[in-house]
């Protein structure tokens, strides 16, 4: 088993396990399964401007689905995202 040298930052660290497996580096047998119950993904909050009736829209279309309209807009951006994702792979 090879030993993980000392990395001055995080671009040298990268640079590193780009063209180095982990398996020649750690001893898979030492591994063991942990949880982390409480991590939630980070969020940023962003400004956005958007025309009355849409969010007049949006508003209705949450309450019909009964979620907050904001968590709308979320899961209808990511769906958006996984399209676009999808048609550029192709």
């Amino acid at each position: 088993m090879k030993k993980v040298p000392k990395f001055k930052n995080e671009d040298e660290e990268r640079e590193f396990w780009a063209i180095h497996s982990p398996l020649d580096h750690f001893d898979a047998k030492k591994w063991r399964r942990v949880n982390f119950p409480n991590l939630k993904p980070s969020v940023r909050s962003i400004s956005i401007r958007l025309p009355e009736g849409m969010i007049g829209s949006l508003k209705t279309l949450a309450n019909s689905y009964d979620v907050p309209y904001q968590s709308l807009i979320k899961i209808l951006l990511a769906k958006g995202i996984e399209s676009e994702r999808r048609k550029i792979k192709t």
